[in-house]
Order: structure tokens, then sequence, then C-alpha cells
């Protein structure tokens, strides 16, 4: 199968391809295109082309257009869930769980594409406003460039498109190279629910070249970016006077209180939260710190949960974790693991690789805070679990991290709760749930190194759009 470039309503075949091969197995799925500084520019001319007719557009027929691509995805769940477990090795169930989420995302962007509204300003209350009155208005900004990780293919990507599309701009989507063909899948699926030619454009291709054209091009007038903080950071630097929006890195903590009760519903949510799609998420569970006299029962039960997951091959309808993204990455999970181990660091659960580029959901204690799996982003099947003596001492220790993107508490104690609500340096607190926690109408984005701006659509389409004054002297 060969994938061309969506450009225009249209596809356009590229000067170069290159294999596209499943994480789990290694087998080649597709040749994809691979667009140059050429067919980014024509993707962008498409996109400037199509911004005058989706600024003029009213809210209720980009609303239809987003309704429309709700019914399409529906009727077509199973086949593109099947597109995950073959491009990310996405175990079939989780998939399914996405396919899910990324409908009701365009759900909640059409019912927001009506909701686009200003407010009247009292100008009377400064002297010399008498007589005059004054409102506001949201306008689309024009070309977005959007640039989706591997991780979440299909819902990621509708947390740029669909508020995007809600609030009349137009789209360049430079999807991630390992998952590009549930991007592509979208060119089709919004051109048969109406959306005008050129108003999405999808292009795949290497970062260095299809990013950087977009940075660099001054017709494109906001980037939303999700992947490391080293490449966000790189990217703003470069955008000059674009508006970015920046989802980056995290190392999520969960602080289990003394007085929280060690549940099978707690030790499930960590178990989640910890192991979901080999620990592949932005909020992944990757410390926990417990309190001393709880520790050893948290343990306990935690690993043995964790060591009833099963491992294997994605299309299975049992399993539970599949193979990393890249082969690579399994391996890096394995040095981080045995380097914390030389340093004194116990492995309770797991600690080794598994055929096919699995990884053993892992569970690790007494590893000191400087080793990269406890201070860097691990992005893997693997959670650190330490003790501390106090709420206030989790809470320190949490917030030392260059990261802070969420996290949570378990406690039965209101006043530690609203200590650690007040005082954790991150973006989202989690009280009596897990920090990979999130519905996806909420607003959703990190302090720190966890980037700027914030997701969820209401929360995107105001970092998509510019606020207008209009005043009346009567």
């Amino acid at each position: 199968m060969r994938r061309e470039l969506w450009i225009g309503g249209k596809w356009l075949q590229a000067s170069e391809y290159t294999a596209l091969t499943s994480p789990y197995g290694g087998g080649v799925i597709a040749e994809v295109a691979q667009a140059g500084e050429a067919e980014t520019g024509l993707a962008i001319d498409a996109a400037e082309l199509a911004a005058p007719i989706m600024a003029r557009m009213p809210a209720h027929e980009r609303s239809a257009i987003l309704e429309r691509v709700v019914r399409l995805m529906e009727s077509r769940k199973e086949e593109l869930a099947g597109l995950l477990v073959r491009e990310a090795a996405k175990p079939i169930r989780t998939a399914r769980g996405e396919l899910a989420r990324t409908i009701q995302t365009y759900r909640f962007a059409a019912m927001e594409a009506t909701r686009i509204h200003g407010e009247t300003i009292p100008m009377d209350a400064a002297p010399g406003g008498e007589g005059r009155v004054a409102y506001t208005v949201r306008k689309p900004l024009g070309v977005v460039g959007a640039i989706t990780p591997f991780n979440f293919p299909f819902n990621l990507v509708a947390h740029k498109v669909g508020p995007a599309i809600a609030a009349g701009n137009t789209v360049v989507l430079k999807p991630a190279g390992q998952t590009p063909l549930s991007a592509l899948a979208l060119g089709e699926l919004f051109a048969e629910a109406g959306l005008p030619d050129g108003a999405l454009n999808i292009v795949t291709g290497r970062g260095s070249v299809v990013g950087e054209a977009l940075v660099r091009d001054e017709r494109v007038k906001a980037i939303t970016f999700t992947g490391s903080p080293e490449v966000g950071i790189a990217l703003r630097a470069k955008a000059g006077l674009k508006r970015v929006t920046l989802e980056l890195g995290s190392n999520s903590a969960l602080i289990v209180d003394e007085s929280a009760e060690l549940t099978d519903e707690l030790i499930d949510r960590c178990v989640l939260g910890a192991f979901s799609f080999g620990g592949q998420v932005c909020i992944s569970i990757q410390r926990i710190y417990v309190h001393r006299l709880r520790t050893d029962e948290f343990l306990g039960k935690f690993a043995e949960a964790a060591l009833r997951l099963k491992t294997g091959d994605p299309a299975l309808d049992d399993t539970d974790v599949s193979a990393l993204i890249h082969p690579r990455e399994a391996q890096r999970i394995d040095a981080w693991v045995r380097a914390a181990e030389k340093r004194g660091a116990r492995i309770v659960a797991g600690g080794r690789l598994l055929p096919d580029g699995v990884y053993a959901p892992t569970i690790v204690t007494g590893v000191p805070e400087d080793e990269p799996l406890s201070c860097r982003e691990a992005f893997g099947p693997v959670v650190c679990v330490e003790s501390v003596d106090s709420i206030d001492e989790a809470i320190a220790r949490v917030n030392r991290s260059r990261y802070g993107l969420q996290a949570g508490i378990y406690t039965k104690d209101i006043h530690a709760a609203m200590r650690a609500a007040d005082r954790l340096e991150v973006g989202g607190v989690m009280i009596n749930d897990f920090p990979t926690f999130r519905v996806d109408h909420m607003p959703y984005g990190g302090v720190k190194e966890s980037g700027i701006g914030r997701e969820g659509i209401k929360y995107a389409i105001e970092e998509l759009t510019e606020l207008k004054l209009v005043s009346i002297r009567i």
C-alpha cells in the first residue's frame, strides 16, 4: 500500500517514499510519502487559499461538518482502530478506547464551534468612556501548523484539528513519522463531511523538513506542537511572532497518603496509569510516593496486579501491553533500569526485555532522584515507588522536577488534599485519582518544561483565535 500526501482536497504524489514497519513483528505496513520543502509549501498555499472561505463560514456550518466527521468515524471505528494496532502496536482494546475518545473530542469541537463569543465592555467605567458601547469578538488566526506525536495519533490530532476547524482556521498537519496512516485517513473523512478543499492538509515527512518549513513560513500564523521539550523549545525560539502552543514532556507523580485505603480500585488505577499503552502516555504515572507506613502493603498489591498483565500481540483482545514504538526505546528503558539497579535500586516486578520489542511492566524502588528513571521522562512501562514520611515531603519531591504536567494524590485528609492542590507545581491536580486522568473538554497543559498554553477544545480555541475590540461612539 502506498500513501500519498493530502493537499488541497486531493492526493498528491511525492518524490520520495519510505517504508513504514510495524513496531510489533517489524513487517512492512505501507510506503508513505516524504514531503520536502516544495510539497510543504504547496500545503501552505492550499491552506492560505482556503483561509478566507473558512473565516466567512457560519458557525453552524463548521459545527455541522464536525458532526458529520463524528458520524463517519463512528461508522468506521473498528477499521480505524485497526490502523492503531498496525502502526503503533496499540493493543486493540486500548485502540478502541482511543477511537471513542477521538469521537468525543470532535463532538466537543462541534459544540464549541457554536459557542465562540466575546463580551461587552463597560466603557464608562473610565473617565472619557461615556457614550460608548464596546464589545469583543474572536476571529480565526488563519493558517495553523499542527505537529503531533505517535502515542495518540487520532485523539491528539483531534485536539488540534478539531478546535482549529471549529474556530474557522485552516490546518497543515504534520503527523508523527511512525503513525501517519491514522492522520491520512482523516483527509477523505473531512472531505466527505463537506470541509472545503485546502482547509485540512496532511503532510507526512521528517520534522526537520516539514516542521521547519511550517515554523519559518510567515503565512503560518500559529504552531500547535506536542512532543519533546528539546524540539518544542527550539521550535518556539524560531517561531517569531507566531502564536505557539506547546505540550511537552512529563514525569507525572502520584502521592499515596497514610490515610488512603489501598483498595482494588486504587491499585487498578495505578496499574492503568503506569502501564497503559506501555507507559507511552504523556501523563503516565512514573513516580509514586507512598507513606512509609503503607509502602510494603502498597508494593505487594501493586506488584501482584502488574504481574497479571498480559504482554504480546496487540491484535489480541486480551493483550494489555505490547511493543514499544521502536526496539531502541525498549533497549533505552532497559539501560535506565540497569543503571538505577547499579546504584542500589531494587526491581520489584519486571525489569527485562521480552520478545518482539516488548518491555515487561516494571516496578522499581530505591531509585536515586538524579537517575534518568526518576528525573527524566521514561515513556515506557516503568514506575518508581518511593517511601515518604509526610505529605509535605511528598509534595517537595514531586516539585523537584523539570516537568509539571499533572499530579495526583490519594488521601482522606481534606487539609492534605487542599495543601497538595495549592503547592504542587503542575498544570492539573487530581485528588483521589491518578495523574493520568483526562477527559477531553477539560483544560490540559503544564508548567515548567511541560509546555505553554492549554488544550481542551474551548481552551484551544482561545489559543487559536485573536481577540478583537469593537467600540461604538453613540
